[in-house]
């Protein structure tokens, strides 16, 4: 297992990727901020799906879900039609002009990171989208609520660094 200072200093690091996530987020089209990405991302990825289903991929509440499906349908990318199943459902789908722009935002975040990227090897783009599926699969497994962190002792608590520090 890792040691203190280890995660200490992975704290800092995700603090630090904010900037790369705000890079990110300046480069998507000015109609389509990050929650409609997030929602044209996952039907592209996963395929027609009720919007109950799109909220737990999110690991939103359905309200924020329900924002977001309203702006990107308002803009003609989703269709909602009535779940044959359940008529008091909706079956959302990604349109035309929805993988179009879902093909637009690939093409623009897959040019900067090639460019951020143009000095890292095939293998360390590899390691690294590697080691991120990995922290993120270990976040998923860690949902359930009897895996919760352990507690710290009183001198881990009164030392440790706060989730917020930025360096």
């Amino acid at each position: 297992m890792a040691g203190k200072a280890q995660y200490e200093e992975l704290i800092r690091q995700f603090s630090a990727f904010g900037a790369v996530k705000r890079e990110m987020g300046r480069m998507l089209p000015s109609d389509c901020p990050g929650g409609a990405v997030a929602v044209l991302t996952l039907l592209g990825r996963h395929g027609d799906m009720r919007m109950s289903k799109l909220a737990e991929l999110l690991a939103v509440d359905m309200s924020v879900t329900s924002r977001h499906v309203a702006h990107v349908a308002e803009r003609g990318w989703i269709d909602r039609s009535p779940d044959p199943a359940d008529k008091r459902s909706r079956i959302l789908r990604l349109t035309p002009a929805g993988q179009e722009q879902l093909d637009e935002i690939a093409e623009r975040t897959t040019q900067l990171l090639a460019h951020r990227l143009s000095d890292w090897t095939d293998d360390e783009v590899g390691q690294l989208s590697r080691l991120m599926a990995r922290l993120r699969a270990s976040f998923d497994d860690c949902r359930a609520p009897a895996a919760r962190p352990p507690a710290l002792s009183g001198d881990e608590q009164s030392t440790r660094t706060p989730a917020i520090t930025i360096q």
